[in-house]
C-alpha cells in the first residue's frame, strides 16, 4: 500500500485533512462489483440532484414570498448535510471496492 497526499474532505464543514492508503498493484473488479458501484453512483447522483432541486425550488419560493424565508431556511440548511451524507456513503463503498483506506 502507498500513501497519497492530504486532501480537502468537506467544503461545507471545517477542513479535515485525511491520508489515503492506496493499493500497490493492479486491481481487478468483477462485472458484478462494477455494476454495484455504478448503481451506487447512480443513486448518489439522483439524491444529490434531488437536494439541489429542492434548494432551487425553495429559493424561487422565497423570491415569490420573501416573508416565507425564515420558515424555509431550515429546509435550505438541511440540504448541505444531506448532500454530504450521500457523498460520504458513496465514497465509503467506492473506497471499499478499490481497497482505499482513509484516516
Amino acid at each position: 500500500m502507498r500513501t497519497a497526499g492530504t486532501r480537502l474532505q468537506s467544503a461545507s464543514r471545517p477542513i479535515t485533512l485525511t491520508r489515503m492508503t492506496m493499493p500497490d498493484g493492479p486491481l481487478t473488479l468483477t462485472p458484478q462489483q462494477i455494476e454495484e458501484l455504478n448503481k451506487k453512483l447512480s443513486t448518489m447522483r439522483h439524491d444529490v440532484n434531488n437536494s439541489l432541486s429542492l434548494v432551487a425550488a425553495v429559493a424561487d419560493l422565497i423570491k415569490l414570498d420573501p416573508s416565507s424565508a425564515t420558515r424555509r431556511a431550515a429546509t435550505l440548511s438541511e440540504q448541505s448535510g444531506k448532500i454530504g451524507e450521500h457523498l460520504a456513503k458513496f465514497t465509503a463503498a467506492f473506497d471499499l471496492a478499490l481497497g482505499i483506506k482513509r484516516g
